[in-house]
């Protein structure tokens, strides 16, 4: 199985008790995708491996992120996962965040028609066209949104862009883009990502 690493914009020193933390994240991960990779031809398999990773990183980054309670219309609102554009996720997405919850909120995967739903949302990944994507980061700019994107779209202003690199899939993380929608990474996930780009 392939191994996980990611890349960021700004370097840290990284403490050892990080890069431990670091093969916990990785192998919760990996434990993950082997859980959840579909049957199928070789390339479907690749294919369909590098979205479960990506699903399960797009669950795992949460208790490393702030959201305001701005970001939730009431008390009791769900956690919304939503994906904007072409969906490459599948049932994978569905089957990562089934029954679970963020901050005590039920999560809910939302799959939508036009960037104008992405109102609402606290996770956004954004895919498509580099229009459709852009349309739907403009869209929540600003907002308490962690945003997701892919690198290939050249797109700037998203919080988190996935990429793969030597059949790696790895991640960007940009924290002015962060601070610009008012959501918080934490120091240890940054460590962690620092970490994982020490080692890959």
């Amino acid at each position: 199985m392939e191994a996980l690493s990611t890349a960021i914009h700004q370097p840290a020193s990284v403490p050892k008790r990080a890069v431990a933390r670091c093969a916990t994240f990785l192998s919760v991960v990996l434990a993950l995708a082997s859980v959840l990779t579909p049957s199928g031809g070789a390339g479907a398999q690749e294919a369909s491996l590098e979205y479960v990773i990506k699903a399960a990183y797009l669950y795992k980054f949460t208790p490393f992120i702030e959201w305001p309670a701005s970001a939730f219309p009431t008390p009791s609102s769900p956690f919304k996962v939503c994906v904007s554009g072409a969906d490459p996720f599948g049932a994978s997405l569905d089957q990562v965040l089934a029954g679970h919850a963020v901050g005590g909120r039920p999560v809910r995967v939302l799959r939508l028609q036009a960037a104008s739903q992405a109102d609402g949302c606290q996770i956004l990944y954004a895919d498509g066209s580099r229009a459709e994507a852009e349309a739907a980061l403009n869209r929540v700019k600003g907002a308490p949104v962690l945003t997701v994107t892919e690198q290939s779209l050249g797109l700037k202003g998203a919080v988190v862009q996935f990429y793969v690199k030597n059949g790696h899939v790895r991640f960007a993380l940009d924290p002015a883009a962060a601070a610009a929608n008012g959501v918080v990474i934490s120091a240890k996930l940054l460590s962690l990502a620092a970490a994982l780009q020490a080692e890959s």
